[in-house]
């Protein structure tokens, strides 16, 4: 984050909403742009480092203790500009953090429904007595609703129940990070 001070302060806020731009998602800014204050090494560590406190800043709702020892060895102006921008800047960031996790999957969830059957008997089999689930999922893809739909019988319930239990656990603990 030191490397920052090289660029005269007055340019200083154009670079940070550029910066923030590439966190949303738009055009960063680009190296040929300040490729005479800074060697490819910096550029990529500055970036890099930008980045990161840009994301981290808005996850946490806002700069913390840990932000700001990060931009403590800077000159006041250069703090504050930083702290101006992710100020400025925090519910968009956060809304383009939040639509590129949702669109992870490509295909988010948007609707559920299951039906429990019994099935009493087969063609192979005079008399089942097995209970099955139908599960139909709808699923947005490329603006369009697709239907996926799942039979399946106790154990392998059980094994999504699990598998899903334990993704939510991994999600929790990200969240609580």
């Amino acid at each position: 984050m030191s490397l920052l001070v090289k660029l005269p302060i007055e340019e200083c806020s154009k670079l940070l909403h550029k910066v923030a731009d590439g966190v949303c998602g738009r055009e960063p800014p680009h190296m040929a742009d300040y490729s005479g204050t800074w060697s490819v090494r910096e550029w990529l560590e500055l970036l890099d480092s930008l980045f990161s406190l840009f994301r981290l800043a808005v996850r946490r709702k806002g700069p913390n203790e840990e932000d700001l020892a990060f931009l403590v060895g800077m000159n006041t102006g250069y703090a504050e500009a930083v702290l101006s921008v992710l100020k400025a800047r925090r519910e968009e960031i956060s809304q383009a953090l939040v639509e590129r996790t949702n669109c992870a999957s490509g295909s988010p969830l948007q609707d559920f429904d299951w039906q429990i059957k019994l099935t009493l008997s087969s063609d192979k089999i005079s008399t089942l007595q097995t209970p099955l689930l139908n599960l139909s999922l709808d699923l947005r893809e490329n603006g369009n609703l697709k239907q996926l739909s799942f039979e399946m019988s106790r154990e392998e319930l059980h094994t999504l129940i699990c598998s899903l239990e334990a993704a939510n656990k991994v999600v929790m603990h990200l969240k609580s990070r």
